[in-house]
Protein backbone atom coordinates (compact mmCIF):
# COMPACT_ATOMS: atom_id res chain seq x y z
CA UNK A 1 0.00 0.00 0.00
CA UNK A 2 1.37 3.41 -1.00
CA UNK A 3 2.16 5.91 1.72
CA UNK A 4 2.84 9.63 1.86
CA UNK A 5 4.79 11.65 4.42
CA UNK A 6 2.00 13.75 5.93
CA UNK A 7 2.51 16.67 8.28
CA UNK A 8 -1.18 17.55 8.75
CA UNK A 9 -4.69 16.34 7.99
CA UNK A 10 -7.39 18.80 8.98
CA UNK A 11 -10.72 20.36 8.04
CA UNK A 12 -11.06 24.10 7.72
CA UNK A 13 -12.41 26.65 5.27
CA UNK A 14 -10.25 27.48 2.28
CA UNK A 15 -8.59 30.78 3.11
CA UNK A 16 -7.10 31.69 -0.27
CA UNK A 17 -8.01 31.83 -3.92
CA UNK A 18 -11.16 31.39 -5.97
CA UNK A 19 -12.61 28.84 -3.53
CA UNK A 20 -12.23 31.00 -0.42
CA UNK A 21 -14.74 30.07 2.27
CA UNK A 22 -15.49 26.53 1.08
CA UNK A 23 -15.19 23.83 3.77
CA UNK A 24 -12.23 21.68 2.74
CA UNK A 25 -10.17 18.72 3.87
CA UNK A 26 -6.50 19.68 3.78
CA UNK A 27 -3.82 17.07 3.16
CA UNK A 28 -0.45 18.67 3.84
CA UNK A 29 2.51 16.64 2.59
CA UNK A 30 5.88 17.16 4.22
CA UNK A 31 8.95 18.06 2.19
CA UNK A 32 9.73 20.87 -0.24
CA UNK A 33 12.30 21.57 -2.93
CA UNK A 34 12.29 25.31 -2.13
CA UNK A 35 13.08 27.31 1.00
CA UNK A 36 11.13 30.57 0.91
CA UNK A 37 12.40 32.98 3.53
CA UNK A 38 8.79 33.82 4.48
CA UNK A 39 7.60 30.19 4.55
CA UNK A 40 4.62 29.92 6.89
CA UNK A 41 4.82 26.11 7.19
CA UNK A 42 8.49 25.46 8.08
CA UNK A 43 7.48 22.08 9.54
CA UNK A 44 6.81 20.98 5.95
CA UNK A 45 9.81 22.74 4.39
CA UNK A 46 12.78 24.06 6.36
CA UNK A 47 12.48 21.32 8.99
CA UNK A 48 10.04 18.80 7.48
CA UNK A 49 8.34 16.48 9.92
CA UNK A 50 5.41 14.11 9.58
CA UNK A 51 4.17 10.55 9.66
CA UNK A 52 4.24 8.03 6.83
CA UNK A 53 0.52 7.52 6.27
CA UNK A 54 -1.18 4.93 4.09
CA UNK A 55 -3.69 6.15 1.55
CA UNK A 56 -6.34 3.91 3.11
CA UNK A 57 -5.89 5.76 6.40
CA UNK A 58 -6.19 9.15 4.69
CA UNK A 59 -9.39 8.06 2.94
CA UNK A 60 -10.80 6.68 6.19
CA UNK A 61 -10.18 10.00 7.95
CA UNK A 62 -11.84 11.85 5.10
CA UNK A 63 -14.83 9.48 5.18
CA UNK A 64 -15.54 10.68 8.73
CA UNK A 65 -16.26 14.16 7.29
CA UNK A 66 -19.15 13.32 4.92
CA UNK A 67 -20.26 16.94 4.41
CA UNK A 68 -16.81 17.99 3.14
CA UNK A 69 -16.48 17.37 -0.59
CA UNK A 70 -13.48 19.57 -1.40
CA UNK A 71 -9.94 18.28 -0.85
CA UNK A 72 -6.83 20.47 -0.94
CA UNK A 73 -3.44 18.84 -1.51
CA UNK A 74 -0.83 21.21 -0.19
CA UNK A 75 2.59 21.26 1.42
CA UNK A 76 5.49 21.78 1.43
CA UNK A 77 5.43 20.76 -2.20
CA UNK A 78 2.84 18.02 -2.83
CA UNK A 79 4.10 17.38 -6.36
CA UNK A 80 7.23 15.84 -4.79
CA UNK A 81 5.22 13.09 -3.08
CA UNK A 82 5.66 9.79 -4.95
CA UNK A 83 2.30 8.55 -3.68
CA UNK A 84 0.40 11.59 -4.96
CA UNK A 85 -0.90 10.05 -8.22
CA UNK A 86 -2.32 7.06 -6.33
CA UNK A 87 -3.97 9.35 -3.77
CA UNK A 88 -5.48 11.57 -6.47
CA UNK A 89 -6.85 8.47 -8.23
CA UNK A 90 -8.59 7.39 -5.03
CA UNK A 91 -9.99 10.87 -4.38
CA UNK A 92 -11.24 11.15 -7.96
CA UNK A 93 -12.97 7.75 -7.76
CA UNK A 94 -14.69 8.89 -4.55
CA UNK A 95 -16.04 12.00 -6.27
CA UNK A 96 -14.15 14.72 -4.43
CA UNK A 97 -13.26 18.12 -5.86
CA UNK A 98 -9.45 18.21 -5.84
CA UNK A 99 -7.19 21.27 -5.62
CA UNK A 100 -3.42 20.99 -5.78
CA UNK A 101 -1.45 23.91 -4.34
CA UNK A 102 2.02 23.94 -5.88
CA UNK A 103 4.97 26.23 -6.58
CA UNK A 104 4.84 24.84 -10.13
CA UNK A 105 8.41 23.56 -10.34
CA UNK A 106 7.38 19.90 -10.92
CA UNK A 107 4.68 18.75 -13.33
CA UNK A 108 2.53 15.64 -13.45
CA UNK A 109 -0.65 15.21 -15.49
CA UNK A 110 -3.15 14.41 -12.74
CA UNK A 111 -6.98 14.29 -12.87
CA UNK A 112 -7.61 17.22 -10.54
CA UNK A 113 -10.12 20.09 -10.66
CA UNK A 114 -7.93 23.09 -9.85
CA UNK A 115 -4.24 23.80 -10.21
CA UNK A 116 -3.37 26.52 -7.72
CA UNK A 117 -0.02 27.66 -9.09
CA UNK A 118 2.16 29.84 -6.89
CA UNK A 119 5.49 30.46 -8.62
CA UNK A 120 7.86 32.29 -6.34
CA UNK A 121 9.15 35.79 -6.91
CA UNK A 122 12.63 37.02 -6.05
CA UNK A 123 11.19 38.22 -2.74
CA UNK A 124 11.05 34.58 -1.60
CA UNK A 125 14.77 33.81 -1.85
CA UNK A 126 16.53 33.35 1.51
CA UNK A 127 19.69 35.25 2.33
CA UNK A 128 23.28 34.00 2.07
CA UNK A 129 23.21 32.99 5.72
CA UNK A 130 21.06 30.07 4.54
CA UNK A 131 23.60 28.79 1.98
CA UNK A 132 23.41 26.60 -0.03
CA UNK A 133 19.62 27.08 -0.10
CA UNK A 134 19.94 30.68 -1.29
CA UNK A 135 21.43 29.64 -4.64
CA UNK A 136 19.39 26.42 -4.93
CA UNK A 137 16.14 28.26 -4.30
CA UNK A 138 16.91 31.11 -6.69
CA UNK A 139 17.80 28.67 -9.47
CA UNK A 140 14.60 26.62 -9.05
CA UNK A 141 11.90 29.02 -7.88
CA UNK A 142 10.60 30.02 -11.33
CA UNK A 143 10.29 27.38 -14.05
CA UNK A 144 8.35 28.86 -17.00
CA UNK A 145 8.47 25.66 -19.09
CA UNK A 146 6.96 23.68 -16.22
CA UNK A 147 4.27 26.30 -15.68
CA UNK A 148 3.35 26.11 -19.37
CA UNK A 149 2.71 22.38 -18.93
CA UNK A 150 0.17 23.15 -16.20
CA UNK A 151 -1.43 25.87 -18.34
CA UNK A 152 -1.75 23.47 -21.28
CA UNK A 153 -3.92 20.98 -19.36
CA UNK A 154 -7.72 21.00 -19.39
CA UNK A 155 -7.71 21.77 -15.65
CA UNK A 156 -8.78 25.16 -14.30
CA UNK A 157 -5.79 27.25 -13.21
CA UNK A 158 -5.43 30.03 -10.69
CA UNK A 159 -2.14 31.91 -10.73
CA UNK A 160 -1.43 33.02 -7.16
CA UNK A 161 1.62 35.17 -6.42
CA UNK A 162 2.82 36.58 -3.10
CA UNK A 163 3.65 40.29 -3.06
CA UNK A 164 5.79 41.88 -0.35
CA UNK A 165 6.50 45.36 -1.71
CA UNK A 166 5.43 47.53 -4.67
CA UNK A 167 8.55 46.62 -6.65
CA UNK A 168 7.18 43.06 -6.88
CA UNK A 169 4.49 44.30 -9.28
CA UNK A 170 7.07 44.70 -12.04
CA UNK A 171 8.20 41.10 -11.67
CA UNK A 172 4.60 39.82 -11.66
CA UNK A 173 3.82 41.78 -14.83
CA UNK A 174 6.92 40.41 -16.54
CA UNK A 175 6.11 36.86 -15.46
CA UNK A 176 2.51 36.81 -16.67
CA UNK A 177 3.47 38.47 -19.96
CA UNK A 178 6.08 35.78 -20.60
CA UNK A 179 3.61 33.01 -19.76
CA UNK A 180 0.55 34.49 -21.48
CA UNK A 181 -1.51 34.42 -18.28
CA UNK A 182 -4.71 36.46 -18.52
CA UNK A 183 -5.16 39.25 -15.94
CA UNK A 184 -8.30 37.64 -14.52
CA UNK A 185 -6.31 34.48 -13.73
CA UNK A 186 -3.91 36.41 -11.52
CA UNK A 187 -4.47 36.42 -7.77
CA UNK A 188 -2.10 38.77 -5.96
CA UNK A 189 -1.75 37.86 -2.30
CA UNK A 190 -0.12 39.95 0.43
CA UNK A 191 2.78 38.45 2.32
CA UNK A 192 2.14 38.27 6.03
CA UNK A 193 1.17 36.07 8.94
CA UNK A 194 -0.67 38.68 10.99
CA UNK A 195 -3.65 40.92 10.31
CA UNK A 196 -1.42 43.98 10.68
CA UNK A 197 1.12 42.79 8.11
CA UNK A 198 -1.61 41.76 5.67
CA UNK A 199 -3.29 45.14 5.97
CA UNK A 200 -0.01 47.00 5.41
CA UNK A 201 0.54 45.25 2.06
CA UNK A 202 -3.15 45.40 1.10
CA UNK A 203 -3.08 49.19 1.37
CA UNK A 204 -1.08 49.41 -1.86
CA UNK A 205 -1.83 46.00 -3.39
CA UNK A 206 -5.61 46.44 -3.65
CA UNK A 207 -5.34 49.62 -5.80
CA UNK A 208 -2.67 47.91 -7.90
CA UNK A 209 -4.99 44.96 -8.55
CA UNK A 210 -7.84 47.25 -9.54
CA UNK A 211 -5.58 49.11 -11.97
CA UNK A 212 -4.36 45.89 -13.61
CA UNK A 213 -7.51 43.77 -13.59
CA UNK A 214 -6.04 41.24 -11.16
CA UNK A 215 -7.88 39.66 -8.28
CA UNK A 216 -6.81 40.61 -4.77
CA UNK A 217 -6.33 37.39 -2.79
CA UNK A 218 -6.62 37.83 0.94
CA UNK A 219 -5.56 35.21 3.52
CA UNK A 220 -8.85 34.68 5.34
CA UNK A 221 -7.55 31.88 7.57
CA UNK A 222 -5.02 34.30 9.09
CA UNK A 223 -7.81 36.74 9.88
CA UNK A 224 -10.02 34.00 11.37
CA UNK A 225 -7.53 31.83 13.22
CA UNK A 226 -4.19 33.61 13.29
CA UNK A 227 -0.96 31.97 12.18
CA UNK A 228 -1.90 28.56 13.52
CA UNK A 229 -1.22 25.02 12.19
CA UNK A 230 -4.29 23.00 11.32
CA UNK A 231 -6.33 25.95 10.05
Amino acid sequence: MERLLISELFVSVQGEGVLTGIPSFFIRTSGCNLRCHFCDTPYASWAPVGDWTEIDAIMATLANKPMVRHVVLTGGEPMMAKGLPALVTRLRAAGYHITVETAATIFADLPVDLWSLSPKLANSTPGPEHAPWDTRHEKLRYQPDVIRQFLATDVTVQFKVVASEPADLIEIERMIAELGVAPDQVLAMPEGTSIESLNAVAAWLVPACIERGWRFCDRMHIRLFGHTPGT
